[in-house]
């Protein structure tokens, strides 16, 4: 990402840098420009895709085992960039999934709102795509260690997890509303 900004002159350009490690690829020999707004596909899956942004990658990987131990075949992808959207990969995702979920360190008005306003502009959600946005709330939370800051501000695996199966009506032991009553 220092690299890509770096070598970029076509106007201004704005990375985080998240306390503690992050997650991402290996680092080549040879710093490699990274495409603008394009983002990658960590993991492949066809029932649930996590979009994640920022340092909420690993968070979105386990929760991603965690579907898929419950039978949910969970896409993740590392959108990398929250401007320019790389629409093509969104509306790729969108358009083979049920449920999508965006997971991000931003406030409200961050990555999830310009995925709601893309899939509105879109059409993509006329068909009964579910759409959650995980962010950080609006609300102050006390310096702590960043993974307790994480779990109270509901964007660790449990709370991703959670949201999705919120989403498709499943309870904790994968089984839907209707199965269970009868």
């Amino acid at each position: 990402m220092t690299y890509t900004a770096a070598e970029y002159d076509a106007g201004p350009i704005a990375f985080r840098y998240p306390r503690g490690n992050g997650t991402g690829v290996p680092l080549p020999e040879v710093p490699v420009k990274l495409e603008i707004g394009k983002g990658r596909l960590v993991r492949e899956g066809t029932k649930v895709a996590i979009l994640s942004l920022g340092s909420r990658l690993t968070e979105a990987l386990k929760a991603a085992d965690t579907l898929e131990a419950k039978g949910l075949s969970t896409t993740v992808a590392d959108l990398r960039f929250a401007k320019p959207l790389d629409e093509d990969l969104i509306a790729k995702l969108m358009r083979t999934h049920e449920v999508i979920v965006t997971v991000e360190e931003g406030s409200i008005g961050g990555l999830g709102a310009h995925v709601l306003t893309f899939a509105s502009d879109e059409g993509l959600t006329d068909n009964g795509l579910k759409v959650r946005t995980l962010r950080l709330p609006d609300t102050f939370i006390d310096h702590d260690d960043p993974m307790k800051q994480y779990d109270e501000a509901g964007l660790n695996a449990p709370q991703i997890v959670d949201t999705v199966l919120k989403a498709l009506k499943h309870n904790s032991t994968g089984i839907t509303g209707e199965e269970a009553r009868a």
